[in-house]
């Protein structure tokens, strides 16, 4: 084997009439109906619908050249060695922390992301959070819902305790990235003022958007009668929101998190929200999901608002991230990894590649299966199930 030859370096995807058509697979997904058409002259696609690589099936760990997934599926440094041929990971959507970009740069597999993914979709589900905290509107309905009658001024004050005027309140954002900036130019319509801190952008941009900059993370918490999340998660961030920095946050002070569940601890937020300390919170991503509110720390929390990772959905945004993610894979075939990539995240990690040897190119040429375009692979049944055919949808069982 070639990778035995050149431990840590894969060539780049040959293709063209002297070569195979290259196998790309949809690791955590069912439905490549967007991606065929854009990729159809080029590869073979299949799909997975797997929620581990234990659930893949061989053919895709021994001979896939390019994988595509979604955030509920995760890659360790052990996973990726199972990929055999793997030289390229597209994440549909913004955040890579279920992947180890260091490990794949190691080995040669380039990692992208789609970051202008689902923009405004993750900004307006932001702002539904941050308004429903302060207009109370989710208890206001549940309480109807219970049968609560509410007929004087007395029971409104009652029912409706805690709602808050927005206008004059300081929101700031941690993390002012693309999704950050677009919660920012909604929340300032609202009459927020909005702060951020972000250690990695460069001064200038608070100018543009008429926003207030903070240089610590403290400065934030101390000023803001809101919190939102918006950075990505990663070695130096987890748990940034824990219970020593929500001492620091201002009494009575609400918290939201559309980013990565990663950056709240759930035991400290969960007892906060018991004390107080935190009057309420907004959370569409956690630390462990398939979110439950039947088990974890935050089964018994007050005045906790929960939504299923689904701040990013909208049929628009699913179907733009699926393009642009059938793109960038289009780009690896026809150019240079890393080079040729628009949104490639782990170049400084990476390995140089080696051109190909004679033996590899002959290993390659057992890899062509146009005729199994739109099939799904999968270890759990151990069969293959033929999706989609040219010409439509058409089921077709391999034994």
């Amino acid at each position: 084997m070639w990778r035995q030859h050149f431990p840590g370096i894969r060539p780049q995807i040959m293709n063209g009439p002297m070569h195979p058509r290259p196998l790309v697979a949809l690791l955590d997904g069912r439905d490549c109906t967007v991606e065929m058409p854009i990729l159809k002259d080029l590869a073979t696609v299949a799909f997975c619908d797997a929620q581990s690589t234990q659930e893949i099936h061989e053919k895709v760990l021994n001979e896939a050249v390019g994988a595509m997934m979604y955030h509920t599926i995760t890659l360790t440094r052990e996973d990726l060695e199972k990929f055999k041929a793997l030289r390229i990971i597209i994440r549909i959507g913004s955040g890579y922390d279920n992947i180890d970009i260091k490990a794949a740069g190691e080995m040669g597999i380039a990692v992208c992301n789609i970051p202008s993914a689902a923009v405004e979709e993750t900004a307006d589900s932001t702002l539904c959070h941050i308004l429903n905290l302060y207009r109370r509107n989710t208890w206001l309905y549940q309480a109807l819902r219970e049968g609560t009658r509410v007929q004087s001024v007395e029971q409104i004050r009652e029912v409706a305790s805690g709602a808050a005027r927005i206008r004059g309140e300081t929101l700031g954002l941690i993390g002012f990235g693309r999704s950050g900036q677009a919660v920012a130019v909604r929340a300032k319509v609202f009459g927020f003022n909005v702060i951020f801190y972000d250690p990695y952008l460069q001064d200038g941009l608070e100018r543009s958007l008429g926003v207030q900059r903070v240089y610590t993370l403290q400065d934030l918490l101390y000023q803001s009668d809101c919190v939102s999340l918006h950075c990505n998660l990663n070695e130096h961030n987890h748990h940034l929101i824990n219970d020593f920095t929500i001492k620091q946050m201002r009494q009575g002070a609400f918290l939201v998190n559309s980013a990565r569940g990663g950056l709240v601890d759930e035991k400290a937020l969960a007892q906060a929200l018991k004390e107080g300390r935190i009057r309420g919170a907004a959370l569409d991503v956690h630390e462990s999901e398939p979110f439950s509110f039947t088990q974890g720390p935050l089964k018994d929390a007050p005045n906790l608002i929960c939504t299923p990772h689904t701040a990013w959905y909208s049929e628009q945004a699913s179907l733009e991230m699926r393009e642009a993610a059938a793109t960038e894979i289009r780009r690896a075939i026809t150019g240079r990894i890393p080079d040729s990539l628009r949104n490639c995240v782990n170049k400084e990690f990476f390995v140089t590649t080696a051109p190909w040897t004679v033996e590899q190119q002959q290993q390659m040429q057992q890899q062509m299966h146009p005729e199994l375009n739109g099939a799904a692979y999968s270890r759990v049944n151990q069969t293959m199930v033929q999706a989609i055919a040219t010409g439509g949808m058409q089921d077709k069982l391999y034994t």
